[in-house]
């Protein structure tokens, strides 16, 4: 089918009218979608700041269906909110109250009826949550119908704070009224300046203090309590304190009820309101002080005087106070030792001057004495020093934390105390050491002191003696062991002589064991007597025993002397005939002996040579023992006459092989027996020659020492034991049973010992096994 132009035309319109509609009906779809699309946003963020605002609505229709958000719920304690407002009502910690429930009730139905706002504020029970709720009729675009708009707040932290700060103030209103109490209460003067430093508050101590009527009259005139000082007005001052914001005190004069006092006055500033002062009455303790500090005058002045030293120390442990006695005895150095001195100074320097014991610890033996000023008792030691000073030291702490220290040098007084100790027991020693009877009466008859030998002398019960019993008692006693009871009147008169009448009397009598004692009463310088007793019965037995003895000591030395006179004759006598006679053998008066008998001639001879050696040492040594030995001395330079002591043994000592060492001064001189002298070194430098093997050495040393001339033989030989050198020294001596003589060692050394003390002199002597021998001879 054909279309005509026009159709076509109109087709075309049509399409373009739609294609155009239909753009515009996009274009408007597209711009609403926009609009909503904002609006669903700015309705998000006005839910989003509802939530973060400090206030929640509660929208509340006229139903009691009630509208709002979780958060709200959470504050009620729900997990979601309810519908309805009753059922805000509280149960196992959620909710509301049924008193604040029924009160939020009654408001809501109000204001829904009337239009009337109302404010309340509520607690969430069982929790801290404080809300506070304001209400009104909404807003008909809101919700219509008469519904309710209740805006709750969350006031938890200012409700707290709230609470705090009216605890504090009434607690400040308390404090403040007590203040003012007690400032009215208070004994001393108090006041109060504003900034102008006039005088605004008053107490009642300061009304009565310059006789006012009032407080009012006070602050009303203006009236000082303490006068000018130096120009200036106590409102003066009182500026000065408030100007610098610094407390100024001082002490001044003040006539208070017709009487001059001692003030001290203190000004306070009180930041931009004023300045506080107060004023305390001093006198009584400015009188104390005065007191006191004379006290204290007197007092170090009666201590320099004291021979004790003392010192004290304040409760910093600095010196304050040392007399004269102290600084002397712990020798102070006056340009260190002024007060102010700590003790532990103190010590050091006493150390170091040797004033204190002397302590391997020093640093802590200083530190327990520092701790005397906390030990709270008196502690007393004894220091003994370095250079036999004994010090008392006592020290005291004080109650004030201070120590006072006291020093006794008690030298004199040990040293008097361990005389007089000394010499008590000496005299008891003494007296328990004689053979007399002792005992002191006192002039009222008592006995006073007796020795061990009196209770036994006399028979009487030690015991008796130990109650110290009256005279009459003790007589009494002493009667009973009398052969003749009644001659106790004779001991009786001799110690009422002594201690009455001052006049020495004696007496005797037997006893009826037969023993007889001799007494006497002497009296004693104190005003007691002394009975001495002694029992002349074994003296008297003693005596005839002596001169039986006596004569027969006699007798037997006039036999020895006799003996000894005839043996030296019959001794030497055949001993020089045969000597003389074997000399002429060989000699050949009777003819010309064969070789063999000249052999036995020389043995003869040289027997009879050592056997007239030994006649003349154990004569010599008989007549040294009976004191018959003749001594003749001489004065002998003793380094030549040794010499040729030794040179008579020069064969001898080059035989064994030994060296001989001889040492000494050529002054050296000595009184001796020449003959005796010589006999006494020969047999010590003989011992020396046997008893060293060959290869030895014998030293003869002759020296002068303070105590007089010494002579030194020693040698390196076999040496003797402690026993052996005992034998050696000992040579002859009696036998056990008193009829014979028993050889112990040679004759040699014994010999040599009794020629030395002959002339007055003595040889000891000192051997060590295998390491030698070494006498001494010492001569006067």
């Amino acid at each position: 089918m054909d279309l005509s132009p026009t159709l076509l035309a109109l087709l075309g319109l049509l399409l373009a009218a739609w294609t155009a509609g239909a753009a515009w009906l996009m274009i408007m779809a597209g711009g609403k979608a926009k609009a909503a699309d904002g609006s669903r946003r700015a309705a998000r963020r006005m839910a989003r700041l509802l939530d973060e605002a400090p206030a929640i609505p509660m929208l509340v229709r006229a139903d009691g269906r009630i509208e709002g958000s979780e958060r709200l719920a959470h504050w009620f304690g729900f997990e979601r909110l309810p519908q309805f407002l009753s059922e805000l009502a509280g149960d196992q910690g959620r909710g509301l109250a049924r008193e604040q429930l029924s009160e939020l009730t009654q408001r809501v139905r109000r204001a829904q009826k009337t239009a009337a706002p109302f404010r309340m504020s509520i607690t969430v029970p069982g929790s801290q949550r404080s809300l506070a709720l304001r209400g009104q009729l909404a807003d008909p675009q809101v919700s219509p119908g008469g519904a309710a708009l209740v805006w709750v707040f969350d006031f938890s932290d200012s409700a707290s704070e709230l609470g705090r700060m009216r605890e504090e103030s009434a607690r400040a209103k308390g404090d403040f009224a007590a203040l003012v109490g007690l400032i009215e209460a208070a004994p001393m003067p108090m006041w109060f300046r504003g900034t102008d430093t006039r005088l605004r508050l008053v107490n009642g101590a300061y009304v009565a203090a310059v006789a006012a009527k009032d407080a009012e009259t006070v602050v009303a005139q203006q009236i000082e309590l303490v006068e000018a000082v130096d120009g200036l007005s106590a409102a003066q001052v009182a500026g000065q304190a408030m100007q610098h914001n610094q407390p100024i005190e001082r002490i001044v004069q003040a006539t208070i009820s017709g009487q001059r006092r001692a003030l001290r006055v203190s000004d306070l500033p009180l930041a931009e309101e004023g300045v506080a002062g107060y004023a305390v009455d001093i006198q009584e303790v400015e009188e104390q002080a005065r007191a006191h500090r004379a006290y204290a005058e007197a007092q170090r002045s009666m201590m320099d005087r004291l021979s004790v030293g003392v010192a004290q120390f304040d409760a910093e442990r600095r010196l304050t106070f040392a007399n004269q006695p102290l600084r002397r005895i712990m020798q102070i150095n006056p340009g260190s030792g002024g007060e102010g001195i700590l003790f532990e100074r103190l010590l050091s320097e006493a150390r170091d001057a040797g004033r204190t014991p002397q302590v391997r610890d020093f640093p802590a033996w200083r530190a327990e004495r520092i701790e005397w000023f906390a030990s709270g008792a008196t502690t007393e030691e004894a220091w003994h020093l370095g250079d036999g000073t004994h010090l008392r030291i006592v020290a005291q702490p004080m109650p004030d934390g201070g120590l006072a220290l006291i020093a006794e040098d008690r030298t004199e007084q040990l040293s008097l105390s361990a005389t007089r100790d000394t010499l008590l027991r000496t005299r008891t020693a003494m007296l328990d050491s004689l053979f007399e009877a002792l005992a002191v009466f006192a002039p009222d008859g008592h006995l006073q002191l007796w020795n061990r030998s009196f209770a036994g002398t006399w028979g009487v019960d030690q015991a008796l003696l130990d109650k110290h019993p009256a005279i009459d008692l003790l007589l009494e006693e002493i009667a009973g062991n009398l052969a003749r009871p009644k001659r106790i009147r004779v001991l009786a008169e001799v110690i009422r002589a002594a201690t009455l009448d001052r006049k020495e009397q004696a007496g005797r009598v037997t006893l009826a064991d037969g023993r007889t004692l001799e007494f006497a009463g002497i009296p004693l310088p104190d005003g007691n007597g002394l009975l001495t007793t002694l029992d002349v019965t074994a003296n008297e037995q003693a005596e005839t025993a002596l001169r039986e003895r006596n004569q027969a000591l006699e007798q037997a030395d006039s036999v020895k002397t006799r003996f000894l006179a005839n043996m030296s004759y019959e001794f030497r006598t055949p001993l020089t005939s045969i000597g003389g006679f074997a000399e002429l053998l060989q000699a050949g008066v009777a003819g010309e002996l064969s070789d063999q008998g000249k052999e036995y001639v020389s043995a003869i001879i040289e027997s009879v040579g050592r056997l007239t050696d030994q006649v003349e040492n154990v004569l010599d040594l008989s007549q040294s023992e009976a004191g018959l030995l003749p001594i003749q001395k001489e004065r002998l330079e003793l380094l030549p006459f040794v010499t040729r002591v030794v040179r008579e043994r020069e064969q001898e000592i080059a035989g064994k092989g030994l060296s001989l060492d001889l040492r000494g001064g050529n002054n050296l001189k000595v009184d001796a027996d020449r003959r005796q002298l010589a006999r006494a070194i020969g047999h010590l430098i003989d011992n020396a020659i046997v008893a060293t093997d060959a290869g030895g050495k014998i030293l003869v040393d002759l020296s002068k020492k303070p105590e007089g001339t010494r002579i030194v033989i020693s040698d390196n030989g076999c040496g003797m034991s402690p026993e052996e050198l005992n034998r050696a020294m000992e040579g002859l001596r009696q036998s056990a049973d008193g009829t014979g003589l028993e050889r112990r060692q040679g004759l040699g050394i014994p010999l040599a010992r009794q020629l030395v003390e002959a002339h007055g002199g003595t040889l000891s002597m000192e051997s060590r096994k295998k390491v030698g021998t070494a006498a001494m001879i010492l001569l006067p």
